[in-house]
């Protein structure tokens, strides 16, 4: 219930029931984008509607592209895009809001328009690193310029772009991303390669656009070319939204979810893998693919779990559920430990120091180090923390309240419409 500026989540008897989460954010914003470029207009069902994703279609009408949205019966939307290299020079700035993902794609696709781009933030994303798209592009020739050489705003004068083989010094998806964009937009080949698999969203999309790419190992290949092709994209539903559920229902006793409609990426199932290595009982089902992106249904229960380590090559797999592994931790028999991830201090705020200290707030046992979680096993008792207006932290709140003993007041609990809208009517719904 609302109490103030704060949401108080109480503790629950059990969840039940069958649940359909919220589209995919970073297949939404993919799509918008790639749609964008494409003559023919596209269709995109079931996508996301939310902060992020508003950002992205804003920023693209700004450019030029017509964007009809349909949020009643089925969401859907039509792009009638400008072609590969139509997007207009804007008039004014291109407000990215709080997107890093929709700053750095963007910045790349306008590398091959003609005109100059201006793209800032708000107070948050303004404090993201965006040297490790600048640094690449200027690789490519690329005219782009950032504050201090690193942050928003950027300004980029499009141009030629020129191939270039470039290796990832982080496994960072967006990167990769911004990197095989600009790579459209050149005569060679362009190839990326990664230190670790990171999310292939881009890739599966470029491939059912018409894309030439191809991978080898950790080296992904894409070549130049002259147009997209994109009918129709299906958007799923979120694994990273599914994942607040799965760690509410096999940590709150009693309870037993099926989550329908899941996109089952591989490169994002690394914690359901992880709550099944800790003896969740959880399994998942492929029933569909649409544009290369399996979907299908979760379930879930309650089942007592053990401590896990987790190593930093399992961490881009489950960068955005690592405070769900160290709150289930928390409930867990003997200690947990996490590594690698140290790409959390440069998230919408400092998310690995603020999992830790959420945590330990509510009356957890947690050692932050410089790049890695310790969890040593110890219930929560509830209490009271901030979002730091980071929905992921918001999310987690929740569901540490629904499985603490005295219940958890979020505050700032509104952050969570970045990606999950109706998060607590969700919950809500399947509380017994």
């Amino acid at each position: 219930m609302t109490n103030g500026s704060s949401v108080v989540f109480r503790p629950a008897g059990r969840l039940r029931g069958h649940v359909t989460v919220p589209a995919d954010k970073s297949i939404t914003q993919r799509a918008l984008i790639l749609a964008a470029l494409c003559e023919q207009p596209v269709r995109i069902g079931n996508p996301l509607w939310a902060g992020d994703t508003e950002a992205t279609a804003s920023m693209l009408e700004a450019m030029g592209v017509r964007i009809v949205r349909s949020r009643g019966g089925e969401p859907a939307a039509q792009v009638s895009g400008r072609g590969l290299r139509g997007l207009r020079s804007p008039r004014g700035v291109l407000d990215a809001r709080n997107s890093a993902t929709a700053m750095r794609l963007l910045a790349a696709v306008c590398a091959g328009q003609r005109g100059r781009f201006e793209f800032d933030g708000d107070e948050s994303l303004r404090r993201r690193p965006m040297d490790r798209i600048v640094e690449p592009l200027r690789r490519m020739g690329v005219d782009i310029s950032a504050r201090d050489g690193r942050f928003a705003p950027l300004v980029v004068s499009g141009g030629v772009v020129q191939a270039t083989d470039y290796r990832l010094p982080v496994a960072s998806a967006q990167v990769k991303s911004a990197v095989l964009l600009a790579g459209l937009f050149a005569e060679a080949e362009t190839t990326v390669q990664e230190p670790l698999p990171s999310r292939d969203h881009t890739e599966r999309m470029l491939l059912a656009a018409g894309v030439p790419l191809h991978r080898v190992r950790d080296a992904i290949t894409v070549s130049g070319v002259e147009r997209l092709d994109l009918a129709e994209v299906a958007v799923p539903g979120d694994m990273s939204s599914a994942a607040f559920l799965v760690a509410a229902a096999t940590i709150v006793p009693g309870s037993e979810l099926h989550l329908q409609g899941v996109g089952l990426n591989p490169t994002r199932l690394g914690f359901l893998e992880v709550v099944r290595r800790m003896g969740g009982a959880i399994s998942w089902t492929v029933k569909a693919e649409t544009n290369n992106e399996p979907r299908g249904d979760v379930h879930v229960r309650t089942a007592p779990l053990t401590g896990v380590r987790v190593s930093a090559s399992e961490v881009p797999s489950l960068i955005d559920e690592v405070g769900l592994v160290a709150l289930l931790a928390c409930y867990a028999e003997g200690d947990s430990v996490i590594d690698g991830v140290g790409e959390l201090r440069f998230k919408e705020t400092d998310r690995l120091a603020a999992i830790g200290e959420i945590l330990m707030g509510l009356g957890g046992a947690v050692e932050v180090g410089e790049a890695s979680l310790t969890v040593h096993p110890c219930p929560l008792l509830g209490g009271s923390m901030s979002s730091r207006g980071d929905h992921r932290l918001a999310m987690l709140g929740a569901v540490a309240g629904l499985a603490s003993r005295e219940g958890v007041a979020v505050y700032g609990f509104a952050a969570c419409e970045v990606t999950y809208p109706g998060f607590a009517a969700a919950l809500q719904e399947v509380i017994e």
